[in-house]
């Protein structure tokens, strides 16, 4: 049984750094016998099938091949269709009312106790707001990500010590949907 899954690639192709063409990107997905890999726009998202791994050791067999074949370290998050269509459903925000600049969630590589943003002052930061999901964070920045206060607050490293954490807006976040859907 094969399973379609979404790779997002963090940080690459961002401001010239970790420059990573998509075509180099499918041709080495493929070589790791993945099966129709399809990317998605310049900044990262590649989707594929596979028969074989889950999504831990995919994502570390990625990470390993780019370090090779490229020579620089790039942190790598696996999900299936069914995880990325539960993150659209259970999204808390009227994602539908929204613009895609306005709605955003950083995938994490895993759970995140609601403990570890405790001592984050929700209400300094309104009207953006946060919500924890499943191994992710929706957040609602209606002036975009560019000018969030909140965002920036979010990606400090205290915050993400141990986890590897994307983010992505929504719109991204729902083409994956559709993309790992066929």
């Amino acid at each position: 049984m094969t399973t379609t899954y979404a790779a997002l690639l963090r940080g690459i192709n961002v401001g010239g750094n970790k420059k990573l063409p998509m075509a180099d990107l499918r041709t080495l997905l493929e070589g790791l016998g993945l099966d129709g890999v399809r990317t998605y726009l310049q900044s990262g998202q590649a989707v594929f099938t596979s028969g074989h791994g889950d999504e831990e050791s995919l994502a570390a067999d990625i990470a390993r091949a780019i370090e090779k074949r490229f020579g620089f370290t790039v942190d790598v998050v696996v999900r299936d269709h069914a995880y990325l269509a539960a993150i659209v459903a259970d999204c808390p925000f009227p994602a539908a009312e929204l613009e895609g600049k306005q709605l955003h969630v950083t995938y994490y590589s895993v759970p995140l106790a609601d403990d570890r943003f405790a001592a984050l002052d929700q209400a300094a930061f309104l009207p953006e707001e946060f919500r924890l999901g499943d191994r992710a964070l929706y957040l609602y920045a209606p002036d975009g990500l560019g000018r969030s206060k909140l965002a920036a607050e979010l990606s400090r490293p205290r915050l993400n010590k141990g986890v590897v954490a994307t983010t992505r807006n929504w719109n991204t976040v729902v083409k994956l949907v559709e993309m790992t859907a066929s």
